[in-house]
């Protein structure tokens, strides 16, 4: 199956991609809010949550997808109390669509602050 690599600036080694299709599926990296420079931007898990959905968009726009393309998501919390809130930004970015989910509270995330991680998967017929 052919595969297509869609980097964003972000690779931190060889092997990572921001998304990479291969046949119908789109699928994102692990993606915080973290901007060009390293720096966490948002001070809250919305705020994140809102930040990095706008990545994933691009990411999916880049191999020819959108946000309503998305069928999977799973997301990385710091603190399980921040659900709610991550709930309404990620319904707020959807706009209506409708996906598959899994949450996850996890005790650290890959740089200090960061207190959301979104991965995402969508399928897109050619």
């Amino acid at each position: 199956m052919a595969k297509q690599l869609f980097p964003d600036g972000t690779e931190v080694a060889d092997f990572y991609v921001r998304a990479i299709q291969s046949g119908p599926f789109v699928f994102v990296s692990g993606t915080t809010s973290l901007d060009s420079k390293g720096r966490v931007q948002g001070k809250g898990a919305a705020e994140q949550t809102t930040l990095t959905m706008r990545k994933i968009e691009a990411a999916l726009k880049s191999a020819g997808a959108r946000l309503a393309d998305l069928s999977r998501t799973t997301i990385y919390v710091t603190d399980i109390r921040d659900m709610g809130a991550v709930s309404k930004a990620l319904g707020k970015a959807l706009k209506g669509s409708v996906v598959t989910s899994t949450l996850v509270a996890v005790s650290a995330l890959a740089v200090p602050g960061l207190l959301v991680e979104i991965e995402a998967t969508a399928f897109v017929e050619r």
